[in-house]
């Protein structure tokens, strides 16, 4: 089976709400390829490894979080960004990208999606009064140690994260995945007894501590692994086409 291209990412563009959200990034279809898609590779960031493995897997279509263009960067097609523009379009392959409407959406989005993995009961945005929130709140079923959170988090993401440790029991978490570090401070005024998130910044250990929650950071790439891959499978049901995840190791 195959589909049109512009059905494809008309239907993502759709589904995500993607013209309504403001963002750093043009969200939708960054690179055009060839007009019919059979396979779809997705993965977390369109770095240069991920187009060689979507090259061997003869990819028509990279579905990506992170991917181009991005707002105050250098408007060049130079050094890495000529060769990965090279590379697809030698190859003729379609470069589909979504950042924030992949954060926020209820059903594939990615603080959603490490919600079920983690088994964490959606309460509601993390900043009720902002509709634009991304981070969530939620609880958990029973209260677990810090030490057995993190446990948790290492089993289900495959990476120990770094855990600054409070003395009392996680109920209640906040989460936004990626380097939202900085919301912090939002999840202290929410009243949590955990925050987690991706990356850390030195001021965060302290804010943290000194206000009485634990925090996590258990990776960039870890925590926005599973919004791609439920966007990728949901296109992939919804056209009887081809999808495949391919996860290209990062630290971060």
């Amino acid at each position: 089976m195959a589909i049109a291209l512009n059905t494809l990412v008309a239907e993502a563009d759709r589904y995500l709400n993607a013209a309504r959200i403001a963002d750093y990034c043009p969200n939708g279809l960054q690179v055009e390829g060839r007009p019919q898609v059979r396979r779809i590779v997705s993965g977390v960031t369109a770095s240069q490894a991920l187009l060689d493995a979507a090259v061997e897997a003869e990819a028509d279509v990279i579905l990506v979080h992170h991917g181009y263009f991005w707002k105050n960067e250098d408007p060049r097609v130079v050094g890495m960004k000529q060769r990965r523009l090279k590379t697809l379009l030698t190859h003729d392959i379609s470069l589909l990208a979504y950042h924030l409407p992949l954060d926020v959406h209820p059903e594939v989005g990615n603080n959603v999606q490490l919600a079920r993995l983690l088994e964490l009961t959606i309460e509601g945005p993390l900043e009720p009064d902002n509709p634009k929130s991304v981070g969530l709140v939620g609880s958990l079923d029973s209260p677990l140690t810090p030490m057995d959170f993190m446990h948790r988090l290492h089993e289900a993401l495959g990476r120990e994260p770094l855990m600054i440790e409070s003395s009392g029991l996680i109920r209640r978490v906040a989460w936004c995945t990626g380097a939202a570090q900085g919301y912090i401070d939002q999840a202290v005024a929410a009243g949590v007894d955990a925050y987690l998130t991706g990356e850390a910044s030195e001021p965060t250990v302290h804010i943290a501590r000194e206000n009485g929650i634990s925090f996590f950071a258990a990776g960039h790439h870890a925590t926005e692994r599973y919004g791609v891959q439920a966007l990728g499978d949901y296109l992939a049901r919804r056209f009887a086409i081809e999808h495949l995840f391919i996860d290209i190791p990062n630290p971060v």
